[in-house]
């Protein structure tokens, strides 16, 4: 993932003039409108520096361990789970224990699967550095972008007002752009457009299988973490990666029915996975598949 100079000029979402218009529909005989486009001259934006500010006292503590020949580092939280619960994300290993359990009985069960921690690290690690040395989109128009498993072409318009419209039988996505509208602009248009698409996919495919699986979830909002595709908690909130939408459906269904399943095994025991094949008997495949397609994505929003 990269990001650009505070102080770069913004980047024109235009490498050429463009004005076009989608497809109208045979019984229209209004021509599509045409105008040059100029560029307006790119002026700097001034550089506001903040002061630094100290991270807020009441972040997780992050500990430190050593590990065979490894010093391994852990965030630790505390909740009223039962046993220790092991998590992996791009920011490393977190540790969410009751508050009856000492230091010293949590150092010894990381040990115990220290293994299994190491291993799911080092596949971590390699998987970002997959993700981060595929070369970034280029925000232009034609260029195509991943949408429900295939890719989408996005077409990009100048227009007196933003605007976005997805032809399903083109697979286009047209995104009429302000003058002078800045890459950074364009990005985020098309992250709420795709986000918008996720919520309403998601809400519909939670109803579904919270129906075949015979439970109800309290409440359902999107995430945007690194790679961590969902989650449930023990009041039923459901959080699900609006990146998503990039795979296809059966993917999509493959995480929906695992948090789904949470409600009614909060762990991953084989009777987790037993009830999760009760709505998704493919969760293995899906599984693998998930993983390799992410790795298999390009960078969108770095």
């Amino acid at each position: 993932m990269f990001g650009r100079e505070a102080s770069a000029p913004p980047k024109p979402v235009y490498t050429t003039p463009v004005w076009s218009v989608p497809p109208t529909p045979a019984t229209s005989t209004k021509p599509p409108p045409v105008s040059p486009y100029v560029a307006p001259p790119e002026t700097a934006v001034p550089v506001k520096t903040r002061p630094l500010v100290a991270p807020p006292p009441d972040l997780p503590p992050r500990r430190q361990l050593m590990v065979g020949d490894f010093i391994l580092e852990y965030e630790l939280r505390r909740s009223t789970r039962r046993s220790i619960g092991f998590m992996i994300d791009d920011d490393g290993l977190r540790v969410t224990a009751p508050k009856r359990i000492t230091i010293a009985e949590i150092d010894e069960a990381i040990r115990t699967k220290q293994h299994w921690i190491l291993s799911k690290l080092k596949e971590r690690r390699e998987r970002r550095a997959a993700r981060l040395q595929k070369p970034p989109v280029e925000w232009i128009d034609g260029t195509q972008i991943p949408y429900l498993g295939q890719d989408i072409t996005l077409r990009l318009l100048v227009g007196g007002r933003n605007r976005s419209i997805y032809n399903p039988n083109t697979r286009e996505l047209w995104m009429t752009m302000m003058p002078g509208a800045s890459e950074n602009q364009l990005k985020e248009r098309v992250k709420a457009w795709y986000q918008q698409q996720a919520k309403a996919l998601f809400e519909e495919r939670l109803d579904l299988y919270a129906a075949r699986l015979g439970v109800q979830y309290h409440s359902f909002g999107l995430t945007s973490a690194g790679t961590r595709w969902g989650s449930c908690t023990a009041d039923r909130k459901i959080r699900l990666n609006w990146k998503l939408i990039h795979f296809s459906l059966p993917l999509i269904d493959y995480v929906v029915a695992h948090e789904l399943s949470h409600i009614l095994e909060m762990n991953h025991s084989q009777q987790f996975w037993d009830t999760v094949g009760l709505i998704y008997p493919e969760y293995e495949d899906a599984k693998n598949l998930l993983r390799k397609r992410s790795q298999e994505l390009p960078v969108l929003f770095p």
